[in-house]
């Protein structure tokens, strides 16, 4: 069993940046794939970013792809996502999920989801 806790979000104007982290615990290895996905008001789940602690590869969603950073610290099990050059369409609930296979270069998400934290970008 994983569980994952976000936290970093908040309130930042048009332009500016957050840095969001997830702090993956649970499980005895330290070799797991981490993703973000995102949630707006009125949208279906958006894939934002993944990476890959076997195979150390990262992956964008294209509308995040240049401003935004997946990274991770595997000692920590945790994985951060700097956000920066923020926009509004940016604003939604942001998603940790750990340990989703990797099929084709693309994440797939498991069960184990963290609770969310709120970005609001204003314009």
């Amino acid at each position: 069993q994983v569980q994952a806790v976000e936290s970093g979000g908040g309130l930042v104007q048009a332009g500016g940046s957050l840095r969001l982290s997830c702090a993956a615990s649970g499980r005895s290895d330290e070799n797991y794939n981490m993703g973000w996905f995102r949630r707006s008001a009125g949208k279906e789940r958006e894939f934002v970013a993944a990476i890959s602690w076997s195979g150390g590869i990262t992956d964008y969603g294209d509308s995040v792809k240049g401003r935004f950073t997946i990274s991770r610290d595997s000692a920590k099990n945790t994985v951060y996502l700097q956000m920066n050059s923020l926009k509004p369409e940016d604003t939604a609930v942001y998603f940790c999920n750990a340990n989703g296979p990797f099929f084709g270069g693309n994440y797939a998400p498991s069960a184990y989801w963290g609770q969310g934290t709120q970005v609001t970008v204003s314009s």
